[in-house]
Parts: structure tokens; C-alpha cells; sequence
């Protein structure tokens, strides 16, 4: 569990490399910038492990590899911005968040069972009758 040190730390890293992206390095990345979903940051907040959501890009690899490239770039971009506020600036390291695939991917699963339908209240095998109480134990006299 992060402590409040590094929740609020990666807050700001994603507010401010959020920031980076659309207006700081925008020639980087061609079309829409990539969505910067969850940030994680380390006890020692010197790594930090940003996660992207390239959900609108046609070659997501190939858009994580160019930030990648690019990332030294990006760091010395968010020290520009952050440098006042924090003491090191982290490490970046990027990474594909594929939450919103999986979670399309669970729901058509889902939609693929079948899951037979409850039995109705008119079948008098299954229903114990109203005034017989179950059996909790097998010595329990009747």
C-alpha cells in the first residue's frame, strides 16, 4: 500500500507529465498524446512507473517505443515543470495499461455463457415444505 507521501507525489507526476505531453512535447507525439492513467511511485520516490492508455492509437507498441526513446526527453521536460516542488526528479519508466482491453475482453466472455435460467416457484420438488423445518443435524428428532 503507497503511504499519502506518494499518492500525492503521483498525482503531481501525472497532472504535470500529463501537462508535458499536450503542450511541452507535442511534436513527439503525432495525432492525440497518449492518456497517462495510474502513476506508481517507489518508498523512495526516485522510480516512478507511469502507465498509458494508447487506446486511440493504431500501433500502441510502437507509440510506447518512441516514448521510451523519448523518455529522456520527457524527464528533462517534467524537471522543468516540477523542479521547484520536489527534491530528485524520478526516474520514468513506461508501460501499456491494458485494463480497458481486458475489461472489454471479460465482458464479451461473459456474454458468451451460457447460464441456465433459475428455477420458477412452480416446481414443487425442489421447495421444502412450509411447515416441515429442515434438518440441521442427522440425530435432531423430527
Amino acid at each position: 500500500m503507497e503511504s499519502k507521501r506518494q499518492q500525492k507525489f503521483a498525482s503531481l507526476l501525472q497532472q504535470d507529465l500529463a501537462a508535458v505531453f499536450q503542450r511541452d512535447l507535442p511534436h513527439l507525439f503525432p495525432g492525440l498524446p497518449p492518456g497517462i492513467s495510474t502513476v506508481r511511485v517507489s518508498p523512495d520516490l526516485g522510480v516512478a512507473r507511469v502507465y498509458l492508455s494508447l487506446l486511440l492509437v493504431k500501433d500502441s507498441e510502437a507509440m510506447l517505443r518512441d516514448i521510451r526513446d523519448n523518455s529522456k526527453a520527457i524527464r528533462q521536460a517534467l524537471a522543468k515543470r516540477i523542479r521547484k516542488q520536489v527534491r530528485v526528479i524520478p526516474e520514468l519508466n513506461f508501460f501499456l495499461d491494458d485494463s480497458a482491453s481486458y475489461a472489454a475482453r471479460m465482458d464479451e466472455v461473459i456474454n458468451t455463457l451460457h447460464i441456465p435460467p433459475a428455477p420458477t416457484p412452480d416446481d414443487e420438488t425442489d421447495t421444502p415444505p412450509e411447515n416441515k423445518r429442515p434438518k440441521l443435524f442427522a440425530d435432531e428428532d423430527e
